[in-house]
């Protein structure tokens, strides 16, 4: 059985700061802001939530079907998924659009800038969700704002049940329009931040959420994860990364995780135990992990 991925494809220009940012920015000039930083690292790579949470999805084992939309040079990652044994089934290519791109700047903290270019992602809404018999869950992701709101809609109609994890696209949507996500599908993750947002514009607490859903997770990085089940939360320990690398790209390997554990039928907790040991992998790397667990 297959996981349906609504989110970004993207390309990816990935820098390291050797400093720290806090050390380059003057709170009391904020508002004439000006600053460049030196990269000296550089590297491109094949990005975006739903190509990420494919990619640790097949390493795992998984069937990952992305949904997702590309521009008109988008040719060299479709080659890049078919190479990989990904399906590029439900991958439209839009013309006059560019690929979405992000760009990402880390520091020497971990602390991160992104520039992001949303491109052919605007268009992601132009594919449709239908029920099929292969087809056993799916995850909204970051997305284009029609897409997550439409996705969610026909999901609910084709009865497949869904993870809505609207990551940094959280913020596009009002406490109403959240709560209608909330209502509409199975599990929700966000992390503590995006946690704190959706509580705060939908007017419930992480026990209320994971009353209305199947279960809720919320991730603290390092503190590992909160899994909400029926209102009652259980700590799901982090797993320590042998090195800290590049945190880039840790929470689509996680979701990866997620969806595998869900399609083997696992509880909420086992998948999130299994999120926090290929997220810690993937911290351990630069660039594409092979998860040997």
């Amino acid at each position: 059985m297959a996981s349906l991925i609504c989110g970004s494809l993207a390309f990816d220009a990935i820098m390291s700061f050797e400093g720290r940012f806090a050390e380059q920015i003057l709170p009391d000039q904020l508002h004439i802001l000006n600053v460049s930083f030196l990269v000296p690292a550089l590297r491109r790579d094949f990005g975006g939530c739903a190509g990420n949470i494919a990619y640790s999805l097949k390493q795992l084992g998984g069937t990952p079907l992305p949904m997702a939309t590309l521009g008109q040079d988008g040719a060299d990652y479709l080659q890049r998924l078919k190479t990989l044994g990904i399906s590029t089934e439900f991958i439209k290519q839009v013309p006059d659009n560019y690929t979405a791109q992000a760009m990402i700047m880390t520091d020497r903290d971990n602390n991160q800038i992104t520039a992001f270019h949303p491109g052919a992602m605007m268009q992601a809404h132009i594919t449709r969700i239908e029920k099929r018999s292969d087809i056993a869950l799916g995850i909204i992701s970051p997305d284009g704002r029609d897409a997550m709101l439409q996705h969610a809609e026909q999901f609910r109609a084709a009865d497949i049940p869904f993870v809505f994890d609207p990551g940094q696209g959280l913020p596009m949507f009002d406490g109403a329009e959240l709560a209608r996500f909330i209502e509409q599908s199975t599990w929700v993750t966000v992390n503590d931040y995006e946690g704190k947002m959706l509580s705060d514009r939908t007017g419930w607490s992480s026990a209320e959420i994971s009353r209305r859903v199947q279960g809720l997770v919320v991730t603290l990085g390092a503190e590992g994860c909160e899994v909400w089940v029926e209102g009652h939360k259980t700590l799901v320990p982090p797993v320590k990364a042998a090195q800290v690398v590049d945190p880039t790209g840790c929470g689509d390997a996680w979701r990866g995780a997620l969806l595998f554990g869900l399609e083997q039928g696992w509880s909420l907790a086992q998948c999130a135990a299994l999120g926090n040991k290929v997220g810690a992998l993937k911290i351990a790397s630069r660039g594409p992990q092979n998860y040997t667990l």
